[in-house]
C-alpha cells in the first residue's frame, strides 16, 4: 500500500537543526520520499500532516517487557539488591501465560509513547516471539543467560531454536542478542558462551553494567578490577557488537576502552534514580566518543515505557556538568539507538530507502505552543500522549490514537488476572 502523509512538519534526523516542511511517500515496507513529493507516486491513503510533526520512531535500547508486571510493587526498597532480591522470587514463579499477557500490554504501552523498537532480556523468550510478532512492533530478543556455564548450555539448548525461528519468520522485525544479565549473576564460562553465541548468530552481547557502586566495589574485590575491564581481561569482549546497560560508575580507563569498541552504553536515567544507583555522566561520555543510546529499563523500576519522560530526563541530567542539546537526546533516542542494534541502515532516520518506522506528534496541545524550536519541543515539552499516529515497517499500528491490534480495555483485565494469580502462587 501506498501512503502519503502531506504537509507535515519533518525532523529527518539526518543532521544537527534540521527541519523540513513537506510530504512524506511510503510505498510498502519503505520510505520513498522525504519533503518534496514525487509526481509519479499514487496514494493509497492520504494522511494530513499539516498540524503535525513527524520524526523517526523512537528505539527503546534496554528493557524487560514482562516486567510491566511488577509495576508499582516493591518501590520503596532503598537500593538495586534489596530489590532484587523480593523481585527474583516473583520472576521464578512466572509462567510463558504470564510474559505473553504482560509482553503485549508492554508493547500496546511502547506502541502509543511512539517506540516501535524494543531490545528486551527476559524469559520465556518464545512468549515474548508470539507477542511482538502479533503487535507489528521491531524487537531485539535476547537469549537470557544467568549461572554458569553448564546452567546456560541447557538455557540455549532450550530457548535458541525459538529465537532463531522467530528471527526467521519475522520479516527482519527481530533480531538477537546474547544476554547474560551481569557480571554478579553469571561466571566467566557463561560469558564466552554468550560471546561464542553472539558471534555464531550475527548477533548483539547485552549485558548489564557498572549500574552501582556496590556491583564495582564487589568486582575489585573479587576480580581485582573493574567490572568492564574484567570483561576484557576474560575475552568477553572480543570480535563482538556489545551493548551495555546502565554504565553508571565507569572509570576513565573503562571510557577510554568503550570508545575504542563496536560498543554502546543505553543510559537509563528515571531506573538509576529510582533505586538510588546514580547519574550516569552522559555529556562526558560523549565528550570522550562513546555511543549512547537510551532506554526505559523495565516498568517495575521505572514505572513506564515513556520514552518522551527519558528523553526529559536524560536532557536535564545531561546539563549537570556537562551540556547535551536537545538534537543530541533525540539522537540517543533514534538514530543512535538503531546503531546500537545493527539497525542505523534500516531505521533511525526518515531517508528515501529505509524502512517506514515513524512517528507522527500532533502539534495542536496547548503544552507544545509557541512550537520556537521544535527540537526542544520534543524533548522538553512533548508527553507520549502527544504520539497520534504510529508506522512500523510501513504498516499502521496506531492512527489518531487507536490502536489497530490491541484492546487496551481487554488488555489491562487480562494482565490484572495473571498477576493476581502470581501473587496467590
Amino acid at each position: 500500500m501506498n501512503v502519503l502523509i502531506t504537509n507535515t512538519l519533518i525532523i529527518p534526523m539526518t543532521g544537527a537543526g534540521l527541519t523540513v516542511r513537506g510530504d512524506i511517500g511510503i510505498s510498502g515496507e519503505r520510505i520513498a520520499f522525504v519533503g518534496r513529493r514525487d509526481a509519479s507516486f499514487v496514494a493509497d491513503k492520504i494522511i494530513d500532516g499539516s498540524n503535525h510533526l513527524t520524526m523517526p520512531a523512537l528505539v527503546n535500547a534496554h528493557t524487560h517487557l514482562a516486567m510491566v508486571l511488577m509495576r508499582n510493587y516493591k518501590d520503596n526498597l532503598p537500593t538495586l539488591q534489596e530489590w532484587l532480591g523480593e523481585i527474583f522470587p516473583i520472576e521464578d514463579k512466572l509462567t510463558p501465560e504470564d510474559v505473553y499477557s504482560a509482553c503485549r500490554l508492554a508493547i500496546a504501552e511502547s506502541i502509543q509513547s511512539g517506540v516501535t523498537t524494543l531490545c528486551d532480556m527476559y524469559f520465556h523468550t518464545s512468549a515474548t516471539i508470539q507477542a511482538v510478532t502479533e503487535g507489528g512492533v521491531r524487537a531485539n530478543l535476547g537469549l537470557t543467560l544467568f549461572g554458569d556455564e553448564t546452567v546456560s548450555r541447557a538455557r540455549i539448548k532450550e530457548h535458541e531454536a525459538a529465537l532463531k525461528a522467530g528471527h526467521a519468520h519475522s520479516s527482519g522485525r527481530i533480531t538477537l542478542s546474547a544476554a547474560p544479565h551481569a557480571i554478579y549473576t553469571c561466571t566467566a564460562g557463561t560469558y564466552h558462551l554468550a560471546r561464542a553465541w553472539a558471534l555464531e548468530n550475527d548477533a548483539v552481547l547485552h549485558t548489564h553494567i557498572s549500574e552501582t557502586r556496590k556491583e564495582v566495589e564487589e568486582c575489585i574485590a573479587e576480580h581485582g578490577t573493574t567490572p568492564l575491564m574484567y570483561l576484557k581481561r576474560i575475552g568477553a569482549l572480543d570480535g563482538v557488537k556489545c551493548l551495555f546497560a546502565h554504565g553508571v560508575h565507569l572509570s576513565d580507563e573503562e571510557t577510554a576502552l568503550l570508545a575504542e569498541l563496536d560498543a554502546a552504553v543505553v543510559h537509563n536515567p528515571s531506573s538509576n534514580l529510582k533505586l538510588d544507583c546514580g547519574i550516569a555522566p552522559i555529556a562526558s561520555y560523549k565528550e570522550r566518543g562513546l555511543s549512547i543510546s537510551l532506554g526505559t529499563d523495565g516498568a517495575s523500576s521505572n514505572n513506564n515505557l515513556n520514552m518522551f519522560e527519558e528523553m526529559h530526563i536524560a536532557a536535564l541530567l545531561g546539563r549537570l556538568g556537562g551540556h547535551l542539546s536537545p538534537y543530541e537526546v533525540l539522537k540517543m533516542a533514534t538514530i543512535d539507538g538503531a546503531r546500537s542494534l545493527g539497525l542505523e541502515e534500516r531505521i533511525g532516520t526518515l531517508e528515501a530507502g529505509k524502512e517506514a518506522d515513524l512517528i507522527m506528534i500532533n502539534l495542536t496541545r496547548a503544552h507544545l505552543n509557541p512550537h520556537n524550536d521544535p527540537f526542544s519541543l520534543l524533548v522538553y515539552s512533548a508527553q507520549a500522549s502527544d504520539v497520534d499516529t504510529v508506522f512500523c515497517q510501513g504498516k499502521i499500528l496506531m492512527e489518531n490514537r487507536n490502536l489497530v491490534h490491541y484492546d487496551i480495555d481487554a488488555l489491562v483485565e487480562d494482565v490484572n488476572a495473571r498477576w493476581a494469580a502470581v501473587l496467590s502462587r
